[in-house]
């Protein structure tokens, strides 16, 4: 069973990655459903994962940021510096548990992120190096190798909780 700081973390990634249009609303009343297994509650996340697959869409909006808030956890603005790395860290997680490859993390963040924020700038260009290794001296493996050093430090951070909350709507 997962640790209550695991499911916070595994939470506050689905909402940060829903909130910027990467995972779909029932994987976040999902990771809801897991947190109150491992022991987290609050009325709002009761709700939150009582939520239908049909509903999930319709209902996430408006029970996810009070769930969060019960939590102590922050759902970030569209568009938000603090958005944008919270979800730059939740692939990261994702990467090395598993669910893709390196060189799809790096597509990722690269098409997300370009090479400006210097948080994922090492990743764009270890993209650009997926690339070229045709004609270079490098293998996959050296640059997988890289990719997932780059994952484990973003991993290693754990989710600022300290963004602007966002109301639900009216």
């Amino acid at each position: 069973m997962m640790s209550t700081g695991a499911a916070a973390i595994a939470l506050q990634d689905r909402a940060s990655l829903w909130s910027m249009g990467e995972i779909r609303a029932s994987d976040v009343v999902s990771a809801a459903c897991d947190a109150l297994v491992a022991g987290l509650d609050s009325p709002g996340l009761r709700i939150l994962a009582a939520c239908t697959r049909a509903e999930a869409d319709y209902d996430v909006h408006d029970l996810l940021p009070v769930a969060l808030d019960e939590l102590g956890l922050a759902l970030y603005p569209v568009g938000s510096e603090a958005g944008q790395e919270a979800v730059a860290r939740a692939l990261a997680r994702r990467m090395l548990a598993g669910e893709f490859t390196p060189r799809e993390f790096t597509l990722r963040i690269h098409q997300r992120h370009g090479h400006e924020p210097p948080l994922t700038g090492r990743l764009a260009e270890l993209d650009d190096e997926y690339d070229v290794l045709e004609y270079g001296d490098r293998t996959v493996d050296q640059v997988d190798a890289e990719v997932t050093a780059e994952a484990r430090r973003l991993a290693a951070h754990p989710p600022r909780f300290d963004a602007e909350p966002v109301s639900p709507s009216p």
